[in-house]
């Protein structure tokens, strides 16, 4: 456990390999806020609310809620998040579980200067006081090419906050001056410090027969950058060219697999 000002104090623990849950322990009166969608399971005494917004701090009245979880429409997540209140008399655990296989990665805001830069999907819950947000590029290649668009997420406060990382998390230290390439989709997130910018990777034969995408993501340093091994687009993208579009079998499992497919006059090969 660790001390905050704002943010309510929590602890927690990670379960799981690939398909991992984090349980959160609430002492009472103690929160966290959460997407929607994520949650696992909790302990009788554990109240669940609805709110516009992320329930931080920073929101004060009505327009303030509505400013909060209209920002989060930008970010295509739901206009509502849902807050876990721990109302008993003694410790109480909730849990949240990753949407896919990957990784559970805590962020200790107090660690990176109070704020944390993440894609639009990847948050998963925060102790109740932190500040979900949005982060505007204000580079126009990085926002055009940048697979994330204009608009990333992002963590402020001085609480404890969970992402989640599809297949392999790798964690880079990036020294001052230090450069990062990598594809635009493998990036977690990142600290508020590292330059993020799109490089055009350049050659005919890269760009048409390269299969990689025209756009690298350039991270420059100093800082902390997250990357993950499978991107749910990349995943979503495997699985969709993967199924028939008649209903029929690919015949992945066959000896002839595809060869088999055009014997059978199965063409789309």
């Amino acid at each position: 456990m660790f001390y905050q000002k704002d943010a309510h104090e929590i602890d927690y623990r990670i379960y799981g390999e690939e398909m991992q849950f984090v349980e959160i322990e609430l002492d009472p009166e103690e929160g966290v806020v959460a997407e929607s969608g994520s949650f696992m399971m909790m302990d009788s005494g554990i109240k669940m609310n609805t709110i516009l917004g992320d329930g931080s701090n920073q929101e004060k009245g009505i327009l303030g809620k509505i400013f909060s979880a209209g920002k989060r429409i930008l970010t295509g997540e739901n206009l509502f998040m849902t807050v876990f209140t721990n109302e008993g008399s003694g410790k109480k655990q909730v849990s949240f579980a990753s949407p896919y296989p990957g990784k559970i990665i805590p962020i200790d805001l107090t660690e990176f200067g109070g704020k944390f830069i993440c894609q639009k999907d990847a948050f998963l819950c925060a102790a109740k006081g932190v500040s979900i947000g949005i982060e505007f590029s204000k580079k126009l290649g990085r926002g055009i090419f940048g697979g994330e668009g204009f608009i990333m997420q992002k963590m402020e406060g001085d609480g404890l906050g969970f992402i989640h990382a599809g297949g392999t998390m790798a964690k880079k230290e990036l020294k001052p001056g230090e450069v990062l390439k990598v594809d635009t989709g493998c990036i977690v997130g990142f600290t508020q410090e590292v330059d993020y910018n799109i490089e055009f990777i350049g050659g005919i034969k890269n760009t048409i027969f390269g299969g990689e995408g025209l756009f690298f993501a350039t991270l420059r340093g100093p800082g902390t950058v997250f990357i993950q091994s499978l991107p749910f687009s990349r995943l979503a993208g495997r699985v969709l060219s993967m199924a028939p579009s008649n209903g029929g079998s690919r015949g992945e499992g066959s000896i002839l697999g595809g060869i088999g497919d055009l014997l059978d006059g199965d063409n789309r090969f």
